[in-house]
């Protein structure tokens, strides 16, 4: 157990960074699955657009320290694949 006051501090700044980051990282999937969704319906339009709409959020998630650059790479990557793969 923490025995500091700055260690004390830590373990409560280290819990209410845990919940936002486990938020953002929660978002991301969320898109991610709507690409996905489309993608397995096999509606170009709908997976296009949302395909969109994951881009930004995954580079948002690079900028804010919960997905490394290149996971987030990878990640749209084969969305993109998988939709030029649909027609």
């Amino acid at each position: 157990m923490a025995n500091t006051p700055q260690a004390k501090k830590r373990i409560r700044r280290n819990q209410r960074r845990a919940e936002i980051n486990g938020a953002r990282v929660s978002r991301i999937r969320t898109f991610v699955k709507k690409v996905e969704a489309a993608l397995a319906a096999g509606d170009k339009t709908a997976a296009s657009a949302a395909l969109a709409a994951v881009q930004p959020e995954l580079q948002r998630g690079v900028a804010r320290g919960v997905l490394h650059r290149n996971t987030a790479s990878r990640k749209f990557s084969r969305l993109t694949k998988r939709l030029s793969a649909l027609a």
